[in-house]
């Protein structure tokens, strides 16, 4: 009974004290008041009116559940007694339904469900919550909270909320969030009925944007502005028109260069396989697949046995799947390819078959349909880079895969091994005669040929499906990459597939995806009509003959 009296007492005080709702102006009686049970218990209290003056309370205490409180609110889970008592969170079932403190989560004892009432809100308390609730979180001392926040009020651009962004204004020093808060201003000023020069002032901060938002933003203020101020704003409308067409021309670079890494990435032990040996390899998309399952695995095994190392899977899935694909493919070359050596058709069709028992094996082992593999967090996300959109998985694929080139380059210019295969790839009897085992040569070259591939499925597993149909996507672009920029040559393969890329990315705007791939093959058919042998031809009496 005390502690209603004393909830209604410290209601009325709040409504005769002129609570602002920023919070500055609170009475002497809540500022005295320390226990936030108070002030919840008061929502229970009254009508709408004197509930709108509690959640002010609540936003005035600065206590750090407030936010749970009006969420809590706002989802129709507080409930008090009807005889008056404290405010409850309602749990359990509709059936069977149970009684906490909204803060602790304390089961409360002796509660009556018939006896419960919600606390109800209408229409203008959710305004209310909704603007106490984006003050709380434009004020909140987490980063991330305030620019979401500030971000929030640009999207939504409502007027109201004019006052509340320019008291988070004056007290934010954040550069970043700083930035938006003034970008949100200008953006609810042009809504509202400023003067002339305050609105000239808020089109040139929206405009220094030069983004998309900026130009969505103009072009709608555009229709409805006054007439001294339309020449400014079609002359800010053209300047962004220009500045994003340049920005597309180096987005689309950027995509045909992300595109180009990850052909690089395939292509690049087909290039190997096919200039060493001669092998036309259809099982090398199944390659590529096979490395893709094994991220998987690795992934799922890692997860359950070593949770804490969940986010370092890949680390630890590059290698597995180099060794894994690269047995896989000394398996393949030791049973099939060595005895249809010197006969591309055989290869062709004896690896089609091949392709064919790797997806129906792997069918049979994990299902037909696709499986997850997750991003870590450092490959999670997007980052601005002036008009740039970057996604964090394809920087560190191209990072990787420009890695991968540098150390398989690496290998065959400063190892034994790369050089007894340059020879048997120059001529291959003379190597043969020097002492070189030529057989092994090759087994050991399409096992790195395959490796590679199954690094590639690392790679691809972050960006695309994990099926058994995942390399079939990826095996007619790789042998278009061997083929323009040279069999057999590692900086053609690097120039072939970033070429490619990038003029993929340019014409499927234009032409569409599928037609866009037409074309690019019509163009390279064209073109090794040209030079039969690629942009970077091998060199070598056999390679000549």
């Amino acid at each position: 009974m005390y502690r209603a009296i004393k909830i209604f007492l410290i209601t009325v005080c709040l409504a005769f004290s002129g609570l602002t709702f920023s919070g500055v102006m609170i009475s002497s009686e809540v500022q005295a008041q320390d226990d936030i049970h108070v002030l919840i218990d008061a929502l229970g209290v009254g009508h709408f009116p004197e509930r709108e003056v509690a959640i002010k309370a609540l936003v005035a205490s600065k206590d750090p559940h407030v936010s749970q409180i009006l969420q809590q609110l706002s989802d129709g889970l507080l409930y008090v007694n009807s005889d008056g008592g404290p405010v409850l969170l309602q749990g359990g079932t509709d059936d069977e339904p149970t009684y906490s403190d909204p803060i602790t989560g304390e089961a409360a004892a002796d509660v009556d469900p018939d006896l419960m009432t919600k606390v109800k809100i209408n229409n203008a308390l959710r305004g209310v919550i909704a603007a106490a609730t984006s003050q709380l979180t434009l004020m909140s001392p987490d980063r991330a909270a305030r620019l979401a926040a500030a971000q929030g009020l640009l999207k939504d651009a409502d007027p109201a909320n004019l006052d509340l962004l320019n008291s988070a204004l004056a007290a934010e020093k954040d550069a970043e969030i700083k930035n938006t808060m003034e970008a949100a201003r200008a953006v609810l000023l042009l809504k509202t009925d400023a003067s002339v020069e305050d609105k000239k002032a808020a089109i040139d901060t929206i405009a220094a944007r030069g983004n998309r938002d900026a130009l969505t933003i103009l072009t709608t203020t555009l229709e409805t502005a006054p007439d001294d101020l339309k020449p400014a704003i079609q002359a800010d409308i053209s300047s962004i028109n220009r500045s994003l067409a340049l920005w597309d021309i180096v987005q689309n670079i950027w995509y045909g260069l992300s595109l180009g890494s990850v052909l690089l990435l395939a292509a690049i032990g087909l290039a190997i396989t096919f200039g060493v040996m001669g092998v036309i390899n259809m099982a090398h998309g199944e390659m590529v697949m096979i490395g893709a399952y094994t991220t998987y695995v690795v992934q799922e095994y890692i997860t359950s046995a070593f949770p804490e190392l969940a986010d370092y899977s890949l680390a630890f899935a590059v290698p597995a799947a180099f060794v894994f694909t690269g047995f896989v493919g000394l398996v393949i070359e030791r049973a099939v390819i060595r005895y249809l050596y010197g006969r591309p058709l055989e290869t062709l069709l004896a690896t089609w078959g091949v392709s064919l028992i790797l997806q129906q094996a792997v069918r049979s082992i994990f299902g037909p349909t696709n499986r997850e593999v997750r991003n870590p967090t450092w490959m999670s996300g997007v980052f601005d880079l002036g008009g740039l959109s970057i996604t964090w998985n394809r920087l560190w694929i191209i990072v990787f895969s420009m890695v991968v080139f540098v150390a398989l380059l690496l290998l065959l210019k400063r190892s034994a091994f790369g050089l007894q295969m340059r020879a048997v790839t120059q001529n291959r009897r003379m190597a043969s005669s020097m002492g070189i085992r030529t057989g092994w040569v090759d087994a050991f070259t399409f096992a790195l040929g395959s490796g590679i591939a199954g690094i590639a499925g690392v790679a691809l597993s972050q960006i695309d499906n994990v099926s058994p149909n995942l390399g079939q996507s990826y095996i007619i672009d790789s042998f278009m990459v061997v083929v323009f920029g040279g069999v057999g040559n590692l900086w053609g393969t690097l120039v072939g597939a970033l070429s490619l890329g990038v003029v993929n990315k340019f014409l499927e705007p234009f032409a569409g995806a599928v037609l866009g791939k037409i074309l690019v093959l019509v163009l390279i058919i064209l073109f090794i009509q040209k030079r039969p042998r690629g942009l970077f031809a091998l060199k070598g009496r056999a390679v000549e003959a």
